[in-house]
């Protein structure tokens, strides 16, 4: 699995790609947006539930928000590989912003219906679908490929420092001011990476490749066809096609845990989250720049994520899921981290646009059906039970990915031609 090449980047210290000016600068105004986002999707999460008290309208609402990545994706990967990124993540950015400041006006209004809620849920979706491949393959152009698992460990960090940061704030606010100030502040918080993509730096960019120009559902089946023809490419998409759908639902999960099993409130909630951030910070910094990417690394992170899954399933106390999830955060970022990077080094730059829209629609674009099947589980059978069922099918493809590649090396083992032995 480009061996080479990724050893000699896990040496590589984890800060590194910071002695990029684009990338410090566009770090920095992300990190700002990125708590704000925290703070929307738990107030969302808290308020479907107020309005409603169902599992399964929480599902919903994480459905109608993730299926226009499930149905886009693809369409966003060829979109990506064609037009230049800094402009595409301005447009997006803005949007996002408008669908916040919308969010806010008719909660502080006292306007807001459920109705309402899905149908942002739905714009937050479809710019959502356009949003994560085309900031993935912008990171490329502003580090270039030698500082490029370090930028991915960072924007893991940063993802997950909002976790941290986000939540808790978040669960002030909603206990003292209501869920809307959370949105409004999130509207606020996305000038911080508007003006920071207006501050870079055009002649440092690196310059990439872009696809020859064809039909749109041409490039679409070229770049399916490009990474379903590769084995560095079909084995992290097979295996993530199905932990992904299984085990990373936490928009529904945390809250349904918070609210019905832990019995904690908005605090609480945000200290779930806070928790998992702390975890996946940690492993960002410290393990996933150093990781080398390969079958065994990513099998041993997902088979380590699916049982500490379990362990949340299990766990009735709120101090101990605490540290659970501490734990489950740091090898979910070990998983996910490792997955990008696998497949970001082993795809030609024209095509790796498409080959991140699959990672985009297996990552995110399945939380509808995981979503949707979480919901439905844990109105019939507690979440619980629910998260127990979840992380025994991740484990299920863990074991099934173990027995492939030990076929695999079997069957090579088997072509190679005996050598005779000397006397």
């Amino acid at each position: 699995m480009a061996r080479s090449a990724a050893a000699s980047l896990s040496t590589g210290h984890a800060l590194r790609a910071l002695k990029n000016y684009n990338y410090r600068l566009y770090f920095f105004g992300q990190s700002v947006s990125q708590i704000g986002s925290w703070l929307q999707r738990i107030a969302q999460a808290w308020q479907v539930l107020d309005l409603t008290g169902s599992p399964t309208a929480l599902g919903i609402v994480t459905v109608l928000q993730f299926l226009p990545i499930m149905l886009l994706s693809l369409v966003a990967g060829v979109i990506v590989d064609r037009f230049p990124k800094r402009q595409m993540v301005w447009v997006i950015q803005f949007v996002a912003t408008l669908q916040a400041a919308m969010l806010a006006f008719l909660t502080l209004s006292g306007q807001i219906q459920l109705w309402e809620i899905y149908v942002l849920a739905v714009v937050l979706g479809i710019v959502s679908a356009f949003d994560m491949p085309s900031r993935q393959a912008f990171v490329g152009e502003m580090v270039g490929r030698e500082d490029l698992q370090s930028a991915i460990s960072l924007n893991s960090s940063l993802f997950n420092g909002a976790r941290i940061i986000g939540p808790g704030i978040g669960g002030v606010i909603i206990a003292i001011w209501g869920v809307g100030w959370c949105y409004a502040l999130n509207a606020v918080s996305f000038f911080a990476v508007l003006i920071s993509l207006m501050l870079l730096r055009s002649e440092q960019f690196f310059p990439l490749r872009r696809a020859p120009r064809a039909a749109l559902w041409t490039q679409l089946a070229d770049g399916v066809k490009y990474a379903t023809g590769r084995y560095q490419l079909v084995f992290p998409l097979l295996l993530l096609a199905v932990v992904g759908t299984f085990g990373y639902n936490f928009g529904v999960s945390l809250p349904l845990l918070a609210r019905y099993q832990l019995d904690v409130g908005s605090v609480g909630f945000g200290g779930l989250n806070a928790a998992m951030g702390v975890g996946s910070v940690i492993g960002a910094l410290s393990l996933a720049p150093r990781l080398t990417p390969s079958e065994r690394v990513l099998l041993f992170a997902a088979g380590s994520f699916s049982v500490l899954l379990l362990l949340v399933a299990v766990v009735p106390w709120f101090v101990v899921a605490l540290g659970v999830l501490a734990v489950l955060g740091f090898a979910s970022i070990a998983y996910s981290a490792c997955t990008n990077t696998t497949l970001q080094l082993n795809s030609r730059e024209e095509y790796r646009g498409r080959v991140l829209s699959l990672y985009t629609l297996l990552f995110a674009g399945t939380t509808p059906i995981g979503g949707a099947i979480t919901g439905w589980l844990a109105d019939r059978w507690g979440i619980g039970l629910a998260l127990a069922a979840e992380g025994v099918v991740c484990l299920l493809a863990v074991g099934a990915g173990a027995f492939w590649l030990w076929s695999e090396a079997r069957s090579v083992r088997d072509l190679q031609p005996e050598v005779p032995s000397s006397r």
